[in-house]
């Protein structure tokens, strides 16, 4: 009995070590000795021999590859450092296998590098592609090109590449410090050229509003010229008049205003002759003599 039950569990261990289960993300290879023998592509249940044959997975999903930055020089002479991606997948498990042997997707992602950065240098340095063209929208015809030739180019390697894309493009290290020179340089003549034109407009304003200063001034000056000589005119007109009407009740008027202006403030002594008419009114109640 204590013999049937090992015989029972050998061919369930044996039973369980010869069924192996690929999902929908994998493709499997069946080798014996390191052979390939069956590929199932196909999710479920598959069978092999125990202790002679072993199953390699591989994933069927859309796969991701990151390139190293390279230095790129289009037909301007401007380098430019270009990070690129690329999106892959294992089209052929058979081709893969014998490509990259044990290696697995280390390896085919090297190989596949490796093919990538060439195509990239090829593709953007060719006559023609300015680094004006890499970066505008022309870009995309570029990374268009650079996708077919590595695509004709891995697919010895059992890879299909999908898309490739280029994530940053930048200038190098070394010339940064003389781009941002250049443009602060840039933008302090531009800010000079505005501070000049701002201080020219400020003396056309200033100078327009000194002349209108002076222009309202000789106006108010003549205005009041004017009306100064209308108002003497007329100050005179009253004094004819005045002395028209009453000769000497205006000559004692205008020696009461002599008066009053020649003893104005603290000025009460004066030097006058005895003969002097200045104060004719001031001798006599009847008048002036």
């Amino acid at each position: 009995m204590r013999y049937v039950l090992i015989l029972v569990a050998v061919a369930i261990v044996g039973l369980l070590s010869s069924i192996f289960i690929v999902d929908e993300r994998e493709k499997a290879l069946v080798l014996q000795f390191g052979q390939i023998v069956r590929v199932k592509e196909d999710p479920g249940l598959g069978f092999k021999i125990p202790l002679v044959q072993e199953v390699v997975k591989y994933d069927d999903r859309i796969l991701s590859l990151d390139t190293q930055a390279t230095e790129v020089t289009p037909s301007d002479g401007r380098r430019l450092v270009v990070d690129a991606f690329a999106r892959y997948r294992i089209s052929d498990v058979v081709q893969f296998r014998q490509a990259v042997g044990v290696g697995g997707l280390r390896t085919a992602e090297d190989r596949l590098e490796g093919i990538l950065n060439p195509d990239i240098r090829e593709v953007l340095g060719a006559d023609g592609v300015t680094s004006s063209t890499i970066l505008s929208a022309d870009r995309a015809e570029l990374m268009a090109r650079i996708t077919a030739r590595a695509r004709a180019r891995a697919r010895p390697l059992g890879l299909e590449v999908i898309d490739v894309r280029l994530k940053q493009t930048n200038l190098p290290e070394q010339n940064l410090d003389a781009t941002f020179a250049r443009m602060r340089a840039e933008r302090e003549r531009e800010a000079a050229d505005e501070i000049a034109r701002g201080n020219e407009a400020a003396q056309r304003v200033r100078a327009q509003a000194d002349r209108t200063v002076v222009e309202l001034t000789s106006e108010a000056a003549r205005s009041a010229e004017v009306v100064r000589g209308e108002a003497d005119a007329e100050r005179n007109g009253i004094f004819a008049e005045a002395f028209g009407a009453d000769p000497e009740f205006f000559e004692f008027y205008r020696s009461l205003t002599a008066y009053q202006r020649a003893l104005n403030g603290d000025n009460s002594t004066m030097v006058l002759s005895p003969d002097s008419e200045f104060f004719n009114y001031l001798k006599s109640d009847q008048g002036a003599e």
